[in-house]
């Protein structure tokens, strides 16, 4: 083999490479690109989250990124197509939004820094449709006019207080479809249900909110929204919002409970004779600070003014205290007179 060759063969050799390697490092996008990635978020207008996290992991391990519920690893508006929204900006400070469709494959090359991952530093900082317009990031939940007083799923007859569990669900960046499973609890098997959501304006009126079981929760009008730093203010105005119906709370703002030890059921409190008008003014179920509002749940099982049940997660719809022994704290009423027992987990609660 003459050494001209030779030549050509290695010439043909270091071509291959270049264009096997080219395409490669336009996937991974380099470091030179002309947007800094403020966030991102993946979903529906309706039902959205912050992958700003994710994708800067993704981006630093060099590897091609499709977009899918699967490299994100949730999947928040189901049975709806979902796209990527990067929201960036360039060197004059100009926003600007770079949308991918579901199932398209994300372009790193336009973007400062994009293999190193230093970018989007605020931790879902953009809300979908983006920056305000003063140039600060606006999650579109912390800025809201209205600040959540409570919370209350259920139907006007039989209804518990969410406002805990909704600020939990608040602050984990999600999508929040109102269902049974959401809540943990169904305070009206075979009704349509209702979550209520009362709210401060800033002039200092109350105002109401509903949202029917089965819709998404828009958050970006509520006021600390993914903070969760609302739902505090000792508020407790039940169904209608002047202090009536279930004065209960699913450990969110409502009054607080006795907590007895645990120690048999109902021993030392007076058991009342039969003389009908049984009502229950309210009833926990849990251990500690993790417990379930059973008010309305008990008043459903009451029959002929007695009540015979057993003391179950299944009862409470969820376990609110896994691996934890668990009491039901009752307040009831006979005849006018109040009265207060606990009954252990797996017992049975009779009354009066």
């Amino acid at each position: 083999m003459t050494s001209h060759s030779m030549w050509l063969r290695w010439w043909a050799a270091l071509l291959l490479v270049l264009g096997l390697v080219a395409p490669a490092m336009a996937q991974r996008g380099g470091d030179d690109g002309a947007y800094q990635i403020l966030s991102a978020r993946y979903g529906t207008r309706e039902g959205n989250v912050d992958v700003t996290d994710r994708l800067r992991d993704l981006a630093r391990r060099d590897v091609g990124i499709r977009v899918s519920n699967d490299t994100f690893g949730v999947d928040p508006h189901r049975n709806h197509s979902k796209m990527l929204r990067i929201h960036a900006r360039d060197p004059r400070g100009r926003t600007r939004t770079f949308e991918y469709p579901e199932g398209s494959y994300v372009d790193g090359n336009q973007f400062t820094a994009w293999s190193s991952g230093s970018w989007g530093q605020g931790g879902g900082n953009g809300s979908w449709n983006g920056h305000s317009g003063n140039g600060r990031p606006d999650d579109g939940r912390d800025d809201g006019e209205f600040r959540i007083l409570q919370a209350v799923y259920g139907t006007p007859d039989h209804h518990v207080d969410v406002t805990r569990r909704l600020r939990d669900l608040a602050r984990s960046d999600r999508a929040i479809e109102l269902t049974n499973n959401t809540f943990g609890v169904d305070p009206h098997r075979g009704q349509r249900k209702t979550l209520r959501i009362y709210v401060r304006a800033r002039d200092g009126q109350t105002r109401l909110f509903e949202y029917p079981e089965g819709s998404t929760i828009d958050g970006a009008r509520f006021t600390g929204w993914g903070g969760g730093s609302w739902g505090n203010e000792g508020w407790n105005g039940g169904w209608d919002g002047n202090g009536g119906g279930n004065q209960g709370s699913f450990g969110g703002s409502g009054g607080s409970y006795p907590q007895p030890g645990f120690g048999g059921s109902g021993g030392s409190y007076p058991q009342p004779g039969f003389g009908g008008g049984l009502e229950i003014v309210n009833a926990v179920y849990g251990a500690g600070n993790r417990a379930v509002d059973m008010t309305d749940r008990l008043r459903a099982q009451v029959q002929g003014d007695r009540l015979s049940v057993r003391v179950e997660n299944d009862l409470a719809g969820y376990d609110p205290a896994p691996g934890t022994p668990k009491m039901l704290w009752v307040t009831y009423r006979v005849n006018g007179r109040e009265y207060r027992v606990n009954v252990r987990e797996s017992d049975y609660l009779r009354l009066p």
